[in-house]
């Protein structure tokens, strides 16, 4: 069976190293600040922002919540946005995702400050990204970095397959991959003949938002597996073949009608070498390098990074 990779562990020793960073910062009189700029009915939406809220109100991080109307326009929003890059309290702000229809969310995303993109979307920490230049990264994808270098899992001259093709986790873990001195292939809805590129896989990010999609036939013995992946099903019958005997599970779905599964399926855990559960894998890194960006982008907006 594989080694489980716990992100709730390693989440926690980054937070720890955070709140020490938070504490040099309020000797200098700093405290770092994120706004969450929340709209829509989005139950997930809600729940992710209470999260961060929470992490913030743990670590000693100014936070605040901005909540506009439904209705709100785009040029409304980017006022909203303009205002936020005015404020000399806030550091980091996170537009969440996804927006309204009537929204352009490009724009607002491009409205934001590059050195307060906590979410690191901006066209230029992009292009620092690619060019290897300091800058803020995408959280997801920064975490999953996090957990292979803590887990002593060797990065450079490996092959890694990158599931999703996404700019919020696809494209820029390719890019990081790439930048560790991995051997990286990108693969997506389009690709011919997935297994043939998942089974060369020593790492394999599976980001594409598809339940049970990585099955074990897919993957290298002895691989290592990210699944970032978060599906809720409902389907009793599914639930039972994913998770036979797995009581816990079973009991958490007949409680609630629903539970939450990954993108690879339980079973590859019987292959892979090692594996991200889901729950409690890459998840909690993602708010832990939220947190981590905010913190860098107070140090680097007064120069201290």
């Amino acid at each position: 069976m594989a080694t489980i990779l716990d992100g709730n562990r390693i989440a926690s020793e980054i937070k720890e190293e955070i709140a020490v960073g938070i504490k040099q910062l309020a000797k200098e009189g700093i405290r770092p600040g994120l706004a969450a700029v929340l709209t829509g009915n989005d139950p997930a939406s809600e729940v992710y922002v209470r999260s961060k809220v929470r992490a913030c109100e743990e670590l000693g991080i100014y936070s605040e919540k901005i909540t506009p109307a439904d209705c709100i326009s785009t040029d409304e929003m980017l006022t909203v946005i303009a205002r936020l890059n005015e404020r000399e309290d806030i550091d980091g702000i996170l537009v969440q995702l996804p927006l309204p229809p009537q929204i352009d969310a490009k724009r607002v995303l491009l409205g934001v400050l590059p050195q307060k993109d906590v979410d690191g979307f901006h066209p230029l920490n992009v292009g620092n990204l690619s060019t290897q230049r300091p800058g803020l990264t995408p959280c997801t994808p920064a975490g999953i970095i996090e957990i292979l270098k803590r887990s002593e899992i060797e990065i450079a001259g490996r092959s890694a397959v990158v599931l999703g093709r996404s700019d919020i986790v696809g494209k820029p873990i390719a890019m990081m991959l790439l930048n560790q001195n991995a051997t990286v292939t990108v693969c997506h809805s389009r690709t011919v003949d997935l297994p043939a590129y998942t089974r060369t896989a020593d790492i394999l990010v599976a980001a594409i938002g598809k339940a049970a999609l990585v099955t074990p036939e897919m993957v290298k013995p002895g691989a290592t597996v990210i699944d970032v992946g978060i599906n809720r099903v409902m389907d009793k019958k599914r639930i039972e073949e994913f998770f036979p005997n797995d009581s816990k599970r079973l009991d958490q779905f007949a409680a609630k009608g629903s539970t939450l599964v990954g993108d690879v399926h339980p079973r590859v855990a019987e292959v892979a070498g090692a594996i991200t559960p889901v729950p409690g894998g890459v998840g909690p890194l993602t708010i832990a390098m939220l947190m981590s960006n905010t913190v860098k982008a107070a140090r680097m907006r007064r120069g201290l990074a």
